[in-house]
């Protein structure tokens, strides 16, 4: 039966028949699951799976305990408290369909700056099965360069200074590994959800570095026990807005702090390699594979390379949303175009995927209206998306003698959407960690044209490449003299 607490009837008090409630007893459940950086993604994701196995009866020693780290975090933690770990999920439809329900997975939520020692107890205890993590392609402090862990970042060095309280990921989960061996409490498994290529070993190799600088004897332990299994993550999942809360409010009665929506879309496919047992993820939806590595390159070099084809173009020829865009028939003839002869042709077989179907539902989930995925939010963080989505589409191409010309237009079109100003004059908000340096970079290509990708952490020798170099030259000097929509006319015409 459903809980009945003072948080799910302040939520769920005036409620409408067609929100789906969570139909099992929370009193009961156990956080097996402690995930770090709960944000959109992970609640219309990994949460909604442990839900679904819930409402089976399935799982119940797998709830979750979130974990914030930033700032921002606060928040998080202040409205998930006053609802009880309660939340709405809101499927937006193409046809303008909602399918509104509340998730009751997260039974907890610790703020790590309030109490890290707290976090790091959760983490140690026996009950935790999985740590799971999204915290941005950036939070593993990989080097693009020598994609070495990178010590001497500022936090990781106050982290491993003797005696310090831990602060980031890295130093509150190697500590809770130190407890745990020390204690005898056993292994666990830490599992990467976001969108790097072998997220897995990325974590691993992350985590595996940090102890070796702390615990040589840990570190050791660290690669004998603990799992990292990788997986691919999927679902459009746009920034909640003040808009999303008044429809819901209105159209479903739910009164919620901080709900999220998401397109109908889902996918996750997981290495099943666990250390301490797993829920029955494969009753909820989730792939279940030995070799997770052919569907990751198939969504990093499609949806997520093709994302930052509509984010600068779309942004240049003055879209808002990622639909607007997708729905031009330029647009979506160069995605189509950059998918079929440049990404498709570096990919492996995926079983079970029919590729021509896949490319044909990725235009119609951009497409989606409904879900008003912003042109800002694609267009962020691209220091650390370009290099690890799009770059090695472009090195196969460069090694294979593959085409580059629709590859090597995206990277122009961030060059000239990272000068800050946009076809109109109007200024750019450019939302990178880099962005002094990219945008110092790109107002002096004007003189240059090859001043942005000569940037070897980023690009590296691509700039080497004359083949690559003429045709980025090309898109560049078309999107500044022709400006966005007429270069792709011109890409999709050749």
């Amino acid at each position: 039966m459903e809980i009945q607490d003072p948080a799910s009837s302040r939520l769920l008090g005036g409620a409408s028949d067609a929100v789906a409630r969570p139909d099992y007893d929370r009193t009961g459940l156990t956080a097996g699951i402690v995930h770090i950086g709960v944000g959109g993604f992970h609640r219309a994701h990994q949460a909604l799976v442990i839900d679904r196995l819930l409402r089976q009866g399935l799982g119940r020693e797998y709830a979750i305990c979130g974990i914030g780290l930033l700032p921002g975090d606060r928040r998080m933690r202040d409205v998930l408290t006053e609802q009880g770990g309660l939340y709405t999920l809101v499927e937006k439809h193409p046809d303008g369909r909602r399918d509104a329900r509340v998730i009751g997975s997260i039974i907890d939520y610790l703020y790590a700056p309030d109490d890290p020692e707290a976090v790091i107890e959760r983490l140690a205890h026996p009950d935790t099965k999985i740590i799971s993590l999204t915290v941005t392609e950036g939070g593993y402090n990989i080097s693009p360069v020598t994609g070495e862990f990178e010590l001497a970042t500022p936090a990781v060095a106050a982290d491993l200074a003797d005696g310090a309280v831990p602060q980031t990921t890295f130093g509150l989960i190697t500590e809770a590994l130190r407890r745990r061996r020390d204690r005898g409490t056993g292994p666990l498994t830490i599992m990467s959800c976001d969108n790097i290529q072998g997220n897995g070993h990325v974590a691993q190799s992350a985590y595996t570095a940090f102890a070796q600088a702390l615990d040589l004897d840990l570190a050791d332990w660290i690669a004998a026990e603990i799992t990292f299994p990788n997986s691919m993550v999927d679902r459009i999942t746009p920034v909640t807005t003040d808009t999303d809360r008044a429809e819901i409010t209105e159209q479903f009665g739910v009164d919620d702090g901080w709900p999220v929506v998401a397109e109908p879309f889902f996918q996750w496919v997981l290495e099943d390699a666990f250390a301490a047992g797993r829920p029955p993820y494969d009753q909820a939806g989730v792939q279940l594979v030995d070799d997770v590595e052919p569907y990751e390159l198939m969504k990093l070099r499609l949806l997520n390379a093709s994302h930052q084809g509509i984010a600068y173009f779309g942004h240049l020829a003055g879209y808002t949303y990622a639909h607007e865009a997708a729905q031009d028939p330029v647009v979506a003839t160069f995605l189509l175009n950059y998918m079929n002869t440049e990404a498709i042709p570096t990919l492996r077989p995926v079983p079970g995927i029919d590729l021509d179907d896949y490319t044909a539902t990725l235009i119609e989930r951009f497409s989606n209206a409904e879900v008003k995925d912003t042109i800002a939010r694609l267009a962020a963080e691209s220091s650390d998306r370009i290099p690890k989505w799009l770059v090695p589409v472009i090195n196969a191409n460069l090694a294979s003698g593959g085409p580059v010309r629709l590859s090597a237009a995206i990277v122009a079109s961030w060059a000239r959407y990272a000068e800050g100003v946009d076809e109109k004059g109007q200024p750019i908000t450019v939302v990178d960690r880099l962005a002094d340096e990219l945008t110092a970079r790109a107002l002096t290509q004007r003189d240059d044209r090859t001043a942005f990708i000569a940037d070897r952490d980023l690009f590296g020798d691509i700039v080497d490449h004359d083949r690559f170099v003429q045709a980025y030259s090309w898109a560049l000097d078309s999107l500044i003299n022709d400006g966005a929509h007429r270069t792709l006319e011109l890409l999709i015409e050749s």
